[in-house]
């Protein structure tokens, strides 16, 4: 690609570039440029809306660029106060590096991992004297670090900020000058961290990186963030089944903005949505469990619900004997939702848009009646939507 065709396709999906002028100069010099995407491994596995990063570093790869993929193996002792509420609890350098094995190994199934430079920030923090810590505080004031929204809020709101959460932005700014980063990527929560990287860049004499944040994808509800915590994500390292029915029951909306985030490229409109979405879960199931497994999770999907055969698919099983003491129509659906799907409802949302609608059905029998009290036997099906079905054991 041209350098302007490299501009047009690297800023497809992102929230905020600055500049693409910058990038666009960059881009020019014709060489490969040192893209950093900074990681705190505070948790062993990741989900989807961890990799928007990642996949717009595989895109600046493929085009020839080095990817450095930074672990934040000190930082994360402290915790990134991006966007909380409250102090993080601090972690052991040890867990760290226990997450810090599982996340890499996840984000290698994204990035190739020969062509990738992997460096630690405790290299060279940890070798810091207090004197040089203190000269590199002296780079910053009080006044910018309270410019921070999520500071601000605690403050305003009487809750503490801890002083070794003033470092963060300092420590991730001191990360772009030892990596001579090009180009930084994160997500919107991540903007100022990485103009004071630019600022320090400048002081040490470096051309300014460009910035490039990613937007925070929106969960299986279309409305959320993804988090485990509002239990509408899908994990990187869940079962291929499992990843390609969530990613079969999301709105043809949020289905344009996964094919842009998470695949980097744009659904074709020419194409029927049904067989877009099949294409979508099949490519990234694929990418994390390979295209035997995302084949036959696509053939199973449609025995459960193309074909209708629910008797001759895999489907999650539900003990009978941990079901809830209620066995009204409208607990126990709740119950698999969130037993097999991870998926919260509503009892309003489930009685509207599930039961009163005819989608709830035992052995293909419609249970209209949220009250109705039924009694499952081992291998009976219930169905619960177009998307999701169990089966009893």
């Amino acid at each position: 690609m041209s350098p302007e065709q490299q501009l047009s396709h690297l800023t497809a999906g992102a929230a905020k570039v600055l500049s693409e002028k910058e990038l666009l100069e960059k881009l020019k010099l014709g060489r490969p440029l040192r893209v950093k995407l900074g990681v705190d491994p505070t948790a062993p596995d990741i989900h989807f809306g961890h990799t928007v990063a990642i996949e717009k570093l595989r895109q600046f790869q493929l085009l020839g660029h080095q990817a450095v993929l930074l672990i934040g193996d000190f930082t994360a002792t402290i915790g990134d106060p991006s966007g909380r509420s409250a102090t993080r609890p601090p972690l052991t350098r040890d867990e760290v590096l226990v997450n810090a094995a599982t996340y890499t190994e996840q984000a290698f199934k994204i990035l190739d991992r020969n062509k990738t430079e992997i460096v630690y920030n405790g290299d060279w923090f940890r070798k810091m004297s207090y004197e040089e810590i203190l000269k590199l505080n002296a780079r910053v004031t009080l006044q910018q670090m309270l410019q921070r929204e999520d500071f601000r809020n605690r403050l305003d709101s009487g809750q503490e900020v801890r002083l070794h959460e003033l470092q963060y932005p300092v420590m991730q700014g001191w990360d772009s000058v030892e990596i001579r980063a090009d180009v930084e990527l994160g997500g919107t929560d991540q903007l100022f961290n990485i103009l004071v990287g630019r600022d320090m860049q400048k002081d040490e004499g470096q051309p300014q990186q460009v910035v490039m944040v990613m937007p925070l994808l929106e969960g299986l509800d279309g409305v959320k963030k993804m988090s485990k915590s509002y239990g509408n994500y899908i994990g990187v390292s869940e079962p291929p089944q499992e990843m390609f029915g969530k990613l079969m029951s999301v709105s043809d909306e949020l289905m344009d903005r996964y094919y842009l985030l998470l695949l980097g490229k744009a659904r074709d409109p020419n194409g029927h949505p049904m067989e877009a979405k099949k294409s979508l879960a099949e490519q990234l199931t694929a990418r994390y469990h390979g295209q035997s497994e995302a084949t036959a999770a696509r053939a199973d999907w449609d025995t459960r619900f193309s074909k209708k055969d629910l008797n001759a698919a895999e489907l999650p099983e539900l003990n009978i004997s941990e079901l809830p003491a209620d066995l009204s129509v409208l607990s126990i659906t709740a119950h698999a939702f969130k037993s097999a799907y991870n998926l919260e409802k509503s009892n309003g949302e489930l009685r509207k848009q599930f039961i009163l609608s005819g989608s709830v059905q035992l052995n293909g029998e419609k249970l209209t009646d949220p009250t109705f009290q039924i009694s499952p036997a081992p291998g009976d099906t219930l169905k619960l939507s177009k998307k999701h079905a169990v089966r009893f054991i």
